[in-house]
C-alpha cells in the first residue's frame, strides 16, 4: 500500500511539473508575440514642433497601444545631418524645406512620401517685464544682446538673418547677435533674461508665460515658412510609419496644430 501511495505521489509532482512548465512556455510566447507586435517609431523633429507633437502622441499612442512614439527634438539643419549619417528614424519633420528637400535629393526620403503640413510666423519677442522700449524690429540697435537660431542649421535663425537683412539692419545689429542651437534655447535666453530679445516662431512665442511679443515680421521680409514631413526611405517600421504620416494630416490633426498657433497650409 505504501509502495503505490509513493508511485501516486511521484506521478502528481510530474503532472504538477509538466503543467507548470507548459505555463511558463506559453507565457514566454504571449511575451514574445506582445514584444513582436509592439512597434517604436522614432521621429526627428524641429524644436518649434515639441508641444503641438507631444499632445498628438499622447492621443495616437491612446488609439494605436501599439504603438509607442519617440521623439528627437532639434534644430532642423543638425536633424538632417544625422539622418543622412544613417540614425535610425522612421519620419522627418522639418521647419524648412530646404533641409527636407536635401533628403529627398539624397534618395532618403522619396517625393511622394512626403507633403508641406502646416506653416508658422516670425516674431521678436522681449520679456514681459522688459523696460526697454522694443516695440518694432527697428528698435533692435538699441539692445545690448539679442538671440537668433543658428542660421546653418536652424531655420528658424536663417528666417531671422533674412528679416534683418531685408530691413537693413544686420550690419547694425551683428555685434550683439548671441546665436543658438535652436530656437527653444533662443527662447530660453529671453525667459532668463540673457539677452534683452530674441527673433522666434510665434508658436514659440505662445507657448511661454515669461515673454511678450514686440513685433510680427511682414511676410515678405523672409522665405515662407514651411513645414514639410515625410517617411524616411530605409524605414524598419513602413507600415507603422506610414499610418502615423497620415494621422498628421487629418483634419483633426491640423485642428491641434492650429490651436497651438501653426497655420494651415493652403494646397
Amino acid at each position: 500500500m505504501k509502495k503505490y501511495f509513493v508511485i501516486l505521489l511521484l506521478i502528481c509532482l510530474f503532472v504538477a511539473l509538466l503543467s507548470a512548465c507548459s505555463k511558463n512556455e506559453a507565457s514566454k510566447l504571449a511575451d514574445n508575440t506582445s514584444n513582436k507586435d509592439h512597434v517604436d517609431l522614432t521621429i526627428s523633429a524641429a524644436a518649434s514642433l515639441q508641444d503641438v507633437l507631444n499632445k498628438i502622441a499622447t492621443q495616437y499612442e491612446k488609439e494605436h497601444p501599439n504603438i509607442s512614439i519617440t521623439y528627437n527634438f532639434g534644430g532642423s539643419g543638425a536633424l538632417k545631418q544625422q539622418i543622412s549619417n544613417g540614425a535610425p528614424v522612421d519620419l522627418f519633420f522639418s521647419a524648412a524645406e530646404d533641409k527636407f528637400d536635401q533628403l529627398v535629393k539624397e534618395g532618403l526620403i522619396e517625393k511622394n512620401q512626403g507633403t508641406d503640413l502646416v506653416g508658422n510666423e516670425l516674431v521678436l519677442v522681449v520679456r514681459k517685464d522688459s523696460t526697454q522700449n522694443i516695440k518694432e524690429f527697428e528698435d533692435l540697435p538699441k539692445v545690448k544682446k539679442m538671440a537668433i537660431g543658428t542660421p546653418e542649421t536652424v531655420p528658424a535663425g536663417k528666417y531671422a538673418v533674412e528679416t534683418l537683412e531685408r530691413l537693413n539692419l544686420l550690419e547694425e545689429v551683428e555685434q550683439k547677435i548671441v546665436y543658438a542651437k535652436d530656437v527653444r534655447q533662443v527662447l530660453t535666453y529671453v525667459e532668463t533674461n540673457n539677452v534683452d530679445a530674441g527673433i522666434v516662431y510665434k508658436t514659440d512665442a505662445m507657448i511661454s508665460s515669461k515673454v511678450k511679443i514686440a513685433a510680427d515680421a511682414k511676410e515678405d521680409t523672409h522665405s515662407p515658412i514651411i513645414y514639410p514631413v515625410g517617411i524616411i526611405k530605409d524605414t524598419s517600421h513602413k507600415k507603422e510609419a506610414e499610418q502615423f504620416y497620415n494621422y498628421l494630416q487629418k483634419e483633426g490633426t491640423l485642428k491641434t496644430f492650429e490651436k497651438f498657433g501653426f497655420k494651415k497650409i493652403k494646397k
